[in-house]
C-alpha cells in the first residue's frame, strides 16, 4: 500500500506522515583498538540497501508507539519512541504522536533496523512537528541515540570511524546483494565483548573498499570484504559459517557478515544474478532477500 502525506487545512503541516525506512551493511568493519571511554575504535564501510521497515507518524495527544512485530518492544527501550521522547525534549515541546512501526528489517540482526527507525521518526517528526531543524541539527539528536542513526539521516555509502559517528560520504557503487537472515539474535555487546587486541588492525582494509566502491566492480568490492566481528560471531555461531558457505556455493561473488550479526550478504552480478542466488540459498528457517544497494536517501516519504 502507498502512503500519502495528509495535510492540516489550517496550517499546511502534515497530520500524518508515512516513511521507508532502509537497512544497511556493513561492507568492511576493523575494530582499530579500545578507546578510554570504553568503546571501540573502528572503521566501517556502509552501504544502505533497499530493504525497509515502514512507519506510519500521525499528529496526536499523547507519545506512542504500536508494531506489526510481537517480538519488538514498544516502551521507552524501543528506538523509535526514544528518538520521538528525545526530539520532544531537545525542541523544549509537548506534542504527541501515534507512531505505527510495520516491521520488515529482521531484529537484533547487524542490519540498523532500529537505528533506521529512530532516524526515520526525527526526520518524520520534524515535519509532522513543523520544527524546521536542518540535517545537522537532527544529527546532534540522532548521536544521542546510537552511533548508527546518524548515517541514516544521510544514506548512500559512507565511511564511519571514531565510535562510527564520524562520517564521510563515498561513490556509491550500483550493487545488488543477497542477504541471509538464521532468525537468531546476537547481542552487540556478547559479540564486541569478544574481540581481543591480536585482532586489531590499522583501518586499511576500510580504505581499500572506498577505492573499490568508486571502480564500481562487483568483484573489487566482493575481494575487498571484510569484518573483525565476524571472527568473534563465527566461532559462537557455527551458522554465520553456514549461511557464508551456501552463498558461496549458489554463486556470489564474496560474503561476510554485516556489523554484529548474525546476518551474512553475498555480493552478486546483477539483480537478477542476486534473485538466482536468493532462490538457490533459500531455506525454511532462514530468511533471504535481494537487494540493491542505496545511492539516495536512506529515510523516504512513501
Amino acid at each position: 500500500m502507498l502512503w500519502c502525506v495528509v495535510l492540516s487545512k489550517r496550517s499546511g503541516k502534515p497530520r500524518r506522515l508515512a516513511l521507508s525506512a532502509a537497512c544497511k551493511i556493513n561492507l568492511v568493519l576493523e575494530v582499530l583498538g579500545r578507546r578510554d571511554d570504553g568503546y571501540h575504535e573502528i572503521a566501517t564501510v556502509m552501504q544502505a540497501v533497499d530493504l525497509s521497515d515502514r512507519l506510519v507518524l500521525e499528529d496526536a495527544n499523547v507519545l506512542e508507539l504500536r508494531t506489526t512485530a510481537s517480538d519488538v518492544p514498544t516502551d521507552g527501550t524501543n528506538l523509535a519512541l526514544k528518538a520521538a521522547l528525545t526530539l520532544r525534549e531537545m525542541a523544549g515541546v509537548s506534542r504527541g504522536a501515534r507512531i505505527t512501526l510495520d516491521k520488515r528489517i529482521p531484529v537484533a540482526a547487524g542490519l540498523g533496523g532500529g537505528s533506521t527507525d529512530a532516524a526515520a521518526v526525527l526526520v518524520g517528526l520534524n515535519r509532522v512537528w513543523g520544527l524546521g531543524w536542518s540535517t545537522a541539527r537532527l544529527a546532534d539528536a540522532a548521536v544521542k541515540l546510537g552511533m548508527d542513526v546518524p548515517f541514516f539521516l544521510h544514506g548512500g555509502a559512507a565511511l564511519a570511524t571514531g565510535r562510527g559517528d564520524r562520517l564521510a560520504p563515498l561513490t556509491c557503487s550500483a550493487l545488488s546483494l543477497v542477504l541471509v537472515n538464521p532468525g537468531v539474535a546476537a547481542s552487540t555487546a556478547e559479540i564486541y565483548g569478544g574481540v581481543v587486541a591480536t585482532m586489531y588492525s590499522d583501518g586499511a582494509r576500510a580504505q581499500g573498499m572506498a577505492t573499490a566502491l568508486r571502480s564500481r566492480q562487483p568483484g573489487r568490492v566482493a575481494a575487498s570484504l571484510g569484518n573483525t566481528l565476524e571472527r568473534v560471531a563465527s566461532a559462537r555461531y557455527r551458522v554465520v559459517e553456514q549461511m557464508e558457505a551456501a552463498l558461496l556455493a549458489a554463486g556470489a561473488l564474496g560474503a561476510a557478515m554485516s556489523g554484529s550479526g548474525l546476518t551474512v550478504f553475498g555480493i552478486a552480478r546483477s539483480y537478477d544474478h542476486a534473485r538466482q542466488i536468493r532462490a538457490r540459498v533459500t531455506r525454511a528457517r532462514w530468511g533471504c532477500w535481494a537487494v540493491r544497494a542505496l545511492r539516495g536517501p536512506a529515510i523516504r516519504m512513501r
